[in-house]
This record gives structure tokens, sequence and C-alpha cells, in this order.
């Protein structure tokens, strides 16, 4: 098991006025309430999948996780949520976490593995919801100052993402636009006692739905405008605090014509932030180019495809805005490999942040596998120490480090 000490960094970071929210944008920079430049940089904590409990709790409490991701120096933690966990609170009357881990592993398995979680972490009971588990994991996360960038990764509760989970884009099979607004306003809403709350993602990966040809007349960037607008001012009315961030199309790889300020296709519409809450936008893309051999691939991919909006000096960016890498990812293996220090050197001063997939060592069940091993996490199978200790003591904490020496 990992020390829980935190290291000189770790408590400096905590000790400079935390959380100074709420942040708002200016330019390409985020901001805080003292009006300094922020950055943050950290890794990804999944919930969203079948048990739709954030991963994990089987094998550690959650003060044990959170202090060994504090001990790398991170400021920031991803934590993802199906709009599922919202339909069957409201819908069905149904949040507690028997029934979320016997519907996902079955009444034997669920069992066995909720008795896991709470012997790891007694401050749950059986009737305990999922809700109370992100309520415990934020205030911890709080508690040692590290911010929440709240994302939507899918509606139905399940491993994402492919081009025919039914998910893809609004109007798909379990992607319903209506419910998919009532849950970010919910939980826009839930998330004013969460003082660490820093942004909301809108969702994780939009993508081509292959499998409906009818839908997919819909994939284009104006439609895009109309939900991504409608999903901004849902969480804008129900919490006006959070930054809101915006994901682009094919898997959340290009923002390109938003930041280059081009018609929104099929229609002849630009993007403007006067269609959003004021200085609240953020951009974000994804990266998993890991069979790269060049790093100038890499960069140059992210760069035209909206990372060019740091760079308002560019004779064509329109809109400048803070852009965070919140997806990219390598089998712990290939850490000394092109990819991965290639992003780990760019990533510091060329976004205004990055969170790494993923913490997660083990699912509790993933595409039907209970008990899947991530061998791309941080952690090892049992989440008691890092799969590899020296990418993460080593390239990861120093481009934390990096990412994060300038910040107030």
């Amino acid at each position: 098991m990992l020390s829980q000490s935190l290291p000189l960094l770790a408590l400096a970071a905590t000790a400079l006025g935390f959380p100074d929210l709420p942040f708002k944008t200016s330019g390409s920079e985020i901001i805080t309430s003292k009006n300094t430049p922020i950055k943050v940089a950290g890794t990804n904590w999944p919930g969203h999948n079948d048990v739709m409990v954030p991963e994990g709790l089987q094998y550690r409490s959650i003060k044990g996780i959170v202090s060994d991701l504090k001990s790398t120096g991170m400021n920031v933690i991803r934590l993802t949520y199906a709009i599922e966990m919202i339909d069957q609170l409201l819908d069905e009357n149904k949040s507690d976490l028997q029934s979320a881990f016997v519907d996902a592993l079955g009444e034997t398995e669920g069992m066995a593995v909720l008795q896991q979680v709470l012997a790891n972490n007694p401050e749950f009971s059986a009737t305990s919801s999922r809700l109370d588990v992100y309520d415990a994991i934020v205030e911890e996360l709080n508690a040692q100052g590290i911010y929440v960038n709240l994302d939507n990764h899918i509606s139905s509760g399940e491993w994402c993402c492919s081009s025919s989970d039914g998910n893809t884009w609004w109007g798909d099979e379990y992607f319903d636009a209506d419910k998919w607004l009532r849950g970010l306003a919910y939980m826009a809403d839930h998330g004013k006692a969460w003082p660490n709350l820093m942004s909301m993602s809108l969702r994780n990966e939009l993508r081509e739905p292959s499998n409906n040809a009818t839908l997919l007349e819909t994939y284009n960037w104006q439609t895009w405008y109309k939900y991504v607008r409608e999903g901004a001012q849902a969480i804008g009315d129900a919490n006006p605090d959070p930054l809101i961030i915006l994901s682009g199309l094919n898997y959340d790889t290009t923002l390109q014509p938003v930041v280059r300020g081009k018609p929104l296709t099929p229609g002849d519409e630009v993007f403007s932030f006067d269609d959003f809450p004021a200085d609240k936008i953020v951009f974000e893309l994804h990266n998993y180019n890991t069979e790269a051999t060049n790093c100038g691939d890499i960069t140059g991919a992210l760069y035209n495809g909206g990372a060019q909006a740091m760079v308002p000096d560019d004779e064509t960016t329109v809109n400048a805005a803070p852009v965070l890498i919140t997806e990219f990812g390598f089998d712990q293996t290939e850490y000394q490999g092109v990819y991965a220090t290639c992003l780990a050197d760019w990533m510091p001063d060329n976004t205004a942040g990055w969170m790494q997939w993923v913490v997660a060592g083990s699912y509790y069940i993933r595409s039907g596998t209970p008990d899947y091993e991530e061998t791309w996490a941080l952690y090892d199978h049992e989440w008691q120490s890092w799969r590899v200790p020296e990418y993460v003591e080593g390239i990861f904490s120093d481009s934390i480090a990096a990412t994060l020496a300038d910040n107030a």
C-alpha cells in the first residue's frame, strides 16, 4: 500500500487558499476568484460503468485512494457519471448500493463485492445511495485540496465508447436529449453542496451512430451547436458557478470549426461565446494516438483539432479559450514510448490542464467481465500500489509539477 503522507508540493498546494472558486475564463486562461490564472492536472476516476458507483472501493477506502492521488501533486479529478443514475433515482426511486451492485453483478457476486466495499468504507450501508458515495468522494477530495471536474460520460451505465452502443449522439437509443438535460441540471444543482466543484463536462466523446442511418444524417456541427447551448444553459440555470466544458466531434478529437470561427455546417451559424453563460466556457480534447512514432504528429493533431484556442495570436484562431486534455492514456508498460513522453512534455505549456485516463486498476465489471483488469491504469489491480511506480513517481508527477508550477 502506498504511503498516506502528503509531499511538500501537495501540502503547499492545499495551503494556497484552495479552492478559490468559482473560476471564470479570460481568453485562454482559467482565472480564480482571486483573479489569478490557474492550471489543473490529474486523472480520471470512473463511476459511469454498470454499477454506476465510482470504482475501486471494494479494494480501498476513499481516503486511502485520495491520499495516494494527492501524493503525486495532482489538483484535479475528472469524476464520471451516467445519466441513468439520475433516471433511476427520479423515475424509479432506486439508488441504493445493494440494488446497484446486485443489478450489475448478480445476487451472489453483487452482495460479495458490496460487502467488500462496506468493509473498506464503513461510513456506507447497503441502503446508502450512489450519490452518497459521490458526496463522500468529493468531500475527501476537498479535504485534500483536489478540484472536481464532473463529467457526463454516457447515458446508460456501461463501458464507453463505441459507435453502436446507443449512446453516441442525441436521439440514439439511450441518449434521450430531455433526460440528458434533466440529468445535467440535477447534478449541477446537487453540486452546489460541493465546495470544490470546478467544472462540469456536457458529454464525453460524441461520435457517429454507425448503426442508425437516419440519426447519422443529424451528426453535424449544426446539431451539436443546438444541444451544447441547451446543455450549457441547463447547467448555468441550475448552478451558475461551475465552468462548462464543451467536447467536440469524432470522439472529442476535433473542435476546429468552433475555434476557427467557421460555419457550423450544414447551417451558416458560427460559434459565439455570447450564446453561453459569460466567462464560463472551456474546450476539451482527447487523444489516443498511441501508435505515433513522431511527437509532432501527436501535438499537431491536438493543435489543429482545437488546442490552438490556447494560442490567440494565431491568425486562424477566432475563439480563444482554455483547453483541457481530459483523456489520454496508454498501457503503463509503454510509459517510455513516444506517445507518453511527448504528451508529458507538451501539455504543461500548451494546455490549461489535463487528466490522464485512468486511475482504475480494475472495474467492478466492464463489458460483461467482473473484476476486469485495466492495464492502462495508474493503480495495480487491487488499487494498492502504482502499476508502474517509475512512471507515476517520475514522468507523471514531473508533468503535474511542471503544469502547476506557475499557479499562485
